[in-house]
């Protein structure tokens, strides 16, 4: 189970955090930032899987993370999940902001928020994976899109 996604630049500010458990606000901040300091820190030819944190304080969880640019996904998952399969979830997630932004860069996830968060939740729900096509998640968010807009011309 995805117990967490993030998305940080390269000086550690958020851009996404969406959880999928119950968590208190100060150990999340204090997650995201060990999470940035773990991963920032790692040199391009390292893997990009680690086995959980001392905030987490659980030997079950991983953080699978991607750099594209200047920005950090970072996916938080149980063991039970693939690490090769996270990795390919968040090529998948970046390949559809990529379609519905043409070109996602950071200013994107900072002005269009709720949508990113709609292609997110279009992707993965409660922790689990929904769909993996990505013209199928780009064709639901441009019919959510024209069902706000024709809401917003009312």
């Amino acid at each position: 189970m995805i117990k967490a996604v993030m998305i940080f630049n390269n000086f550690g500010k958020p851009r996404l955090l969406k959880c999928y458990e119950q968590m208190d606000t100060g150990l999340l901040q204090s997650i995201l930032r060990e999470t940035f300091n773990l991963v920032s820190k790692r040199s391009a030819t390292m893997c990009n899987f680690l086995e959980g944190n001392t905030q987490i304080k659980s030997h079950d969880i991983m953080i699978i993370y991607r750099q594209y640019a200047t920005l950090y996904f970072v996916f938080v998952a149980d063991t039970s999940e693939s690490e090769l399969g996270i990795l390919d979830l968040i090529q998948l997630f970046v390949e559809t902001l990529n379609r519905c932004f043409n070109n996602v860069c950071e200013l994107d996830l900072v002005f269009h928020y709720y949508e990113i968060n709609s292609i997110l939740s279009e992707i993965i729900m409660g922790g689990m994976v929904l769909e993996t096509r990505i013209n199928e998640i780009v064709k639901a968010i441009k019919a959510n899109n024209m069902k706000l807009r024709s809401l917003k011309n009312r």
